[in-house]
């Protein structure tokens, strides 16, 4: 079972590249910043030092305060966990590698019967409705203030300024990625016993996520960067800074939350500078629909499957 663990591990890494890129590259590529190929290998740097650096906190709530991890029949819960990310970035779809991965979990010990830390459980559903909303008031004061700002700059440097501070920003996403996204799928496997490196745990992940990220994100960093609302590079700044603040303030709490939901609210925040008639509402909803179906859907065929594992 150790070899199921680590292979779907790696699995659900290649499908965070896939899919969680777009949070971190979509508005900076869409907007013309940097080539794809440059953008992804940043992204896989910061990914790897963003799990080295604070992934720690992020795992220990995931792999030993929310569920007695149970390694015989983990690897069930992580590969359906792999299968639902990669279904719904093949329809275009970006959704929460978290949600997906706690339902997982949750329905796994569920069902062999091992514990399950129900306050731990409410925190974490609590700080997935509490971070997009913060994302929302940070991006939509942030807005309000540059904006003034910028409109007492030169054309051309405010040019270079957005640039750069698109790229910092970039930047600060990709890290988040490593220390909350990345963390959250091998909290279970470093708590769960399994005896590995924990660096060449942490290097293959990471090379995984950089893989995944190159061959499959272009997908998604479609809908992100152009489809929920039109973004020019100062509205692109301050989304990505905005989602990346609130992301770190959840992962020094060691909050499993979602690079997805706090970038969609960031983008939404700003939509509301400009007015509602500017988000494209019916997209969101879409959105909004797949993450219900994708957490209650990983809950079930987690449960299910690790029931009929045990009683084979």
């Amino acid at each position: 079972m150790k070899e199921l663990v680590l292979l779907t591990s790696f699995l659900i890494a290649f499908a965070i590249g896939s899919n969680d890129a777009s949070n971190a590259l979509s508005i900076s590529i869409g907007a013309g910043v940097i080539k794809f190929k440059k953008a992804i290998f940043l992204f896989g740097i910061l990914v790897f030092a963003g799990i080295w650096l604070n992934g720690n906190r992020v795992m220990e709530t995931v792999g030993k305060n929310l569920i007695q991890v149970n390694p015989e029949t983990l690897g069930f819960s992580l590969f359906i966990s792999a299968v639902l990310i990669i279904l719904s970035n093949w329809k275009k779809f970006p959704l929460s590698t978290h949600q997906i991965i706690i339902g997982s979990l949750v329905g796994n010990a569920l069902a062999s019967n091992s514990l399950v830390n129900f306050f731990s459980l409410f925190k974490i559903f609590l700080s997935w409705i509490i971070s997009p909303l913060v994302a929302v008031f940070i991006s939509f004061f942030i807005y309000k203030f540059i904006k003034k700002f910028f409109l007492k700059i030169a054309f051309f440097k405010m040019e270079q300024l957005l640039k750069t501070f698109l790229l910092i920003s970039a930047s600060l996403i990709s890290y988040n990625i490593g220390a909350n996204e990345v963390a959250t799928v091998l909290g279970p496997v470093v708590y769960s016993g399994i005896s590995i490196n924990f660096f060449l745990l942490l290097s293959i992940s990471s090379l995984l996520v950089f893989l995944g990220a190159y061959i499959l994100s272009n997908r998604v960093i479609e809908t992100v960067g152009k489809g929920i609302l039109p973004l020019d590079p100062l509205s692109g700044f301050v989304a990505q800074i905005s989602a990346g603040i609130s992301l770190f303030l959840f992962t020094l709490l060691g909050m499993p939350i979602s690079t997805t939901y706090c970038m969609i609210g960031a983008i939404s925040g700003i939509g509301m500078t400009k007015g509602l008639h500017t988000v494209k509402l019916e997209l969101l909803k879409k959105i909004i629909f797949n993450w219900g179906i994708t957490l209650f859907s990983s809950f079930f065929l987690s449960f299910i499957f690790t029931k009929l594992f045990l009683l084979s």
